[in-house]
């Protein structure tokens, strides 16, 4: 329940931000042509309360999720009622109306700009100690990547087409690369290595994750900090406390939690032997046996029962021209994200389950939210913000590239298109739209944990 209400909140907030700043593109721009807007509404459905200056009544609605924009004229069917009004928004010429289409998806770019550019220039969390490079942690035995021939330590140099590719890079072309088998190359002790991987599609109906391949990134240095130990669970048996360092496990320096819960996975229990730095001294090497603490299909069911310590975090704001470049680089590389998931669909080399729609939103809006720091939160907002405008630039009829797409024809056509033909248009269109939103819908329902769980 407890999640579920964060999801909703974090959800309406981040939805309702994002469609509020689409429409008063196509608003800012519709009131700089002349052009008559009979309402800017924040929510849907009943007004509660707001004012009207000028010809425009300015509302708050009960449902909040999102708002809209109402031009005169701007449906098809209305065209006929206001020919002759030279605020409508049909009486504009095309190029007028053409702006309006692309400020909303404009204004959406524009958001996701600034507020990198201010998270970078303002905040700009980092690790205390970082890993630079894209290395390699872990490799799960009998995985996609073990296959491979990758191993811990391995630096990757180069995967599928990019060079020096970020964690982030990598997991993008992976998910876009499923079933395909894809050219990697990896520096070990000094030697570069020319490998290939095929990409495995996830196990389950979820999203694709580059930990499916086998692959764990390697994020910090140093030891996993222990913040508590449970009462009776398999750590506090060993004699590991509050406070301790785990340096190595079984020989294995691993740095993060994730790669030990998937090395106790593979030995099902068997006992593993810990290295634990207590007060800056190192102790003998004590046993732990790990067991099943959670009831249920859990992904993890093998644990020691401890919480990790919190990574130190420190803030580096970055100068203002450096978090402008910064902020350009990431809309670049998240709006080619959608562009070819969209290209892998139609080639079939990416499922339509891996699209998420509001309830799949909701959840990463809802982990976001709980996850610490403020990075998970602004670049969540900003690729949702770069996502929304490229699918209304879409040409598609409803959309902001439909309506762009009809103008520039009767542009070259230099006559309108009948008023009948766009009508069956628009209602074909509304269909498939709607289908394809049910469909999305319940791929993101049978992706919720609750089902995840029943499945073998």
């Amino acid at each position: 329940m407890h999640e579920f209400l964060i999801s909703t909140v974090a959800f309406i907030v981040l939805l309702g931000i994002m469609v509020v700043v689409h429409e008063f593109g196509h608003f800012a721009v519709a009131k700089l042509c002349g052009i008559r807007v009979e309402a800017f509404s924040v929510g849907f459905g009943p007004r509660l309360f707001g004012v009207k200056y000028g010809d425009t009544d300015y509302k708050i609605c009960l449902l909040p999720l999102g708002g809209f924009v109402k031009m005169t004229g701007e449906n098809p069917s209305e065209e006929p009622n206001f020919k002759d009004d030279p605020a409508a928004f049909t009486s504009h010429p095309r190029w007028q109306r053409m702006l309006v289409g692309v400020a909303g998806p404009a204004a959406n770019f524009l958001l996701a700009f600034l507020a990198m550019t201010f998270y970078f220039n303002w905040i700009n969390e980092v690790p205390a100690v970082e890993v630079k490079t894209t290395t390699i942690e872990w490799v799960t035995p009998g995985s996609a990547a073990a296959q491979a021939g990758l191993e811990p330590g391995d630096v990757i140099r180069h995967f599928e087409t990019v060079d020096q590719p970020t964690w982030q890079q990598v997991s993008v072309q992976a998910a876009l690369n499923q079933n395909q088998t894809v050219p990697i190359t990896v520096e070990r002790s000094g030697k570069i290595l020319q490998l290939s991987m095929h990409v495995p599609t996830p196990p389950r109906s979820g999203d694709f994750d580059i930990d499916d391949t086998g692959m764990l990134e390697q994020r910090l240095t140093g030891p996993i900090g222990v913040k508590s130990v449970i009462p009776g669970a398999p750590a506090a048996k060993a004699g590991l406390r509050a406070g301790d360092a785990i340096q190595s496990v079984d020989g294995h320096a691993f740095h993060s939690v994730d790669s030990l819960l998937y090395y106790m996975q593979s030995g099902r229990g068997v006992p593993i032997t810990l290295v634990v730095i207590r007060n800056g001294a190192t102790l003998p090497p004590i046993v732990a046996r790990p067991a099943i603490l959670e009831s249920g299909n859990s992904e993890f069911p093998w644990k020691l029962g401890f919480t990790p310590a919190d990574f130190p975090i420190s803030r580096q704001p970055l100068p203002l021209a450096a978090s402008m470049s910064k902020s350009v680089k990431f809309c670049a590389e998240n709006s080619l994200v959608i562009v070819k998931v969209l290209k892998g669909i139609f080639t079939r080399r990416v499922a339509v389950s891996q699209l998420s729609g509001p309830v799949g939103i909701a959840r990463m809006a809802g982990e976001a939210a709980e996850m610490r720091g403020w990075f998970p939160k602004f670049t969540l907002g900003a690729a949702i913000s770069l996502n929304l405008g490229i699918l209304n630039l879409l040409p598609f009829p409803i959309l902001d590239g439909g309506l762009i797409l009809f103008l520039f024809i009767e542009s070259v056509m230099r006559r309108d298109v009948n008023l009948l033909v766009k009508e069956y248009i628009y209602q074909a269109a509304l269909v498939v739209l709607l289908l394809l939103t049910a469909y999305i819908l319940f791929n993101d329902v049978t992706k919720l944990p609750i089902f995840t769980r029943l499945k073998p």
